[in-house]
């Protein structure tokens, strides 16, 4: 059994899709299968079962994953003490993240970076997913810190966790105090929410038609800070990433079903690119992190 076994096998357990797994480990679909099955030879029991294209995990894969994975974080940061060790490392990491991952996310993992490694200049830019997108595709920004792209070509993402938009109210709403809401109570409501050409907009008029509600979009507003602002003193609601609840002084996020809106969030990159050191260390300290906030 090799270490690349393992971090193969990581890979596929996480993201339990073989072409996606293929491409975080930056190798071909037929050579992962491979590693698997000589993984699985080795240990003498299946870790996954494979029924058509949907993968899922056994008992034995699952007890491998949970025994492995913090082995590997020391790995990961004995390598990296070692390299550290070789002098310091140098260099710029540009990041594109939207205005949900830059109320605590990106800070949190800029703190650690910058205390680990002091001599990396590091320069991260507010944008919409959109923008993110494009300047990562014309090399404008080394790292992307968003949501899953309807157009992805040329693009790797990626995803980290799924995240549902849940619905925020003032203390004065009369939905303040509910544990839950069902996206047909919000018909007719008085809302602000983000313009159309934002794909959590189109998401959302989805989830709308299909609950059958249609509230009353009082204004529209491209930025996350101004809609917290805008719910936090008047009566008016917003539908807003449960990211963004760490700012949520003065204001109440209820989770929404029938449906519930969800939104992958994730790292975005330039299929293809070389990847920096740095930029590679700075993905992990988001891994990491995001490991941290969902734990």
């Amino acid at each position: 059994m090799e270490l690349r076994h393992l971090r193969y096998f990581e890979a596929l357990a996480e993201t339990l899709n073989f072409t996606r797994a293929a491409e975080r480990m930056h190798v071909t679909q037929s050579t992962l299968s491979h590693q698997i099955r000589q993984l699985e030879e080795e240990i003498g029991q299946p870790l996954f079962d494979r029924i058509g294209k949907r993968v899922s995990m056994t008992e034995a894969g699952e007890t491998l994953l949970l025994h492995i994975s913090p082995a590997l974080r020391q790995v990961d940061r004995a390598i990296h003490a070692v390299r550290d060790d070789e002098g310091p490392l140098a260099g710029e990491v540009r990041v594109g993240t939207t205005h949900s991952f830059n109320i605590q996310l990106i800070p949190q993992c800029l703190s650690t970076f910058i205390r680990r490694y002091p001599s990396v200049r590091v320069i991260v830019e507010e944008l919409s997913a959109a923008d993110i997108t494009a300047r990562i595709a014309d090399g404008q920004l080394d790292l992307g810190v968003s949501y899953r792209p309807v157009q992805a070509e040329g693009l790797f993402f990626e995803p980290l966790y799924n995240e549902e938009l849940k619905l925020v109210v003032s203390d004065s709403h009369p939905m303040a105090q509910r544990k839950r809401a069902r996206m047909v109570e919000l018909h007719g409501m008085r809302m602000v929410l983000l313009p159309a050409y934002f794909a959590t907009r189109q998401l959302l008029d989805d989830c709308f038609r299909a609950a059958g509600a249609e509230p009353q979009v009082i204004a529209e507003l491209n930025s996350i800070a101004p809609m917290l602002e805008l719910v936090r003193q008047t009566d008016i609601a917003a539908v807003i990433g449960g990211s963004a609840e760490s700012s949520g002084k003065g204001l109440h996020f209820i989770p929404l079903e029938s449906p519930t809106p969800q939104r992958t969030p994730g790292l975005l990159w330039k299929r293809g690119a070389p990847r920096a050191v740095p930029v590679r260390f700075f993905a992990t300290i988001v891994r990491r992190a995001v490991e941290g906030l969902q734990s």
